[in-house]
């Protein structure tokens, strides 16, 4: 317990703690977590347009999450984990709208 008090009192982790670079990947994580928890709903609801702008937008801020100084991993971690999520969406998207779909209306002709 002694160890953990002298850590957060620590007055570089107390800035750390107090920065855009924890408060804001914190804050991104809901992108992801979002999207993981809707792999569990109907691929209706996917929007193919939002999937491919979060897909892009994620890929831009991991470039900028290691280019920036100091190096923001914990932001970068966030942005792979929705690149992949995204691209489970996306293909759930195709599947649903292009590739089951035409199964279908071939199958009532």
């Amino acid at each position: 317990m002694n160890h953990i008090k002298k850590v957060l009192l620590d007055p570089e982790i107390r800035s750390w703690v107090m920065s855009t670079h924890f408060w804001g990947p914190i804050m991104n994580w809901m992108i992801p977590l979002a999207t993981i928890s809707d792999m569990q709903k109907s691929p209706d609801i996917i929007s193919g347009k939002m999937t491919v702008a979060l897909t892009f937008y994620s890929l831009a801020f991991m470039r900028f999450a290691v280019k920036v100084q100091p190096r923001n991993m914990m932001l970068f971690s966030c942005h792979v984990i929705n690149i992949g999520a995204q691209t489970t969406q996306g293909i759930r998207f195709i599947n649903f709208h292009y590739i089951n779909n035409n199964k279908n209306n071939n199958m009532h002709k």
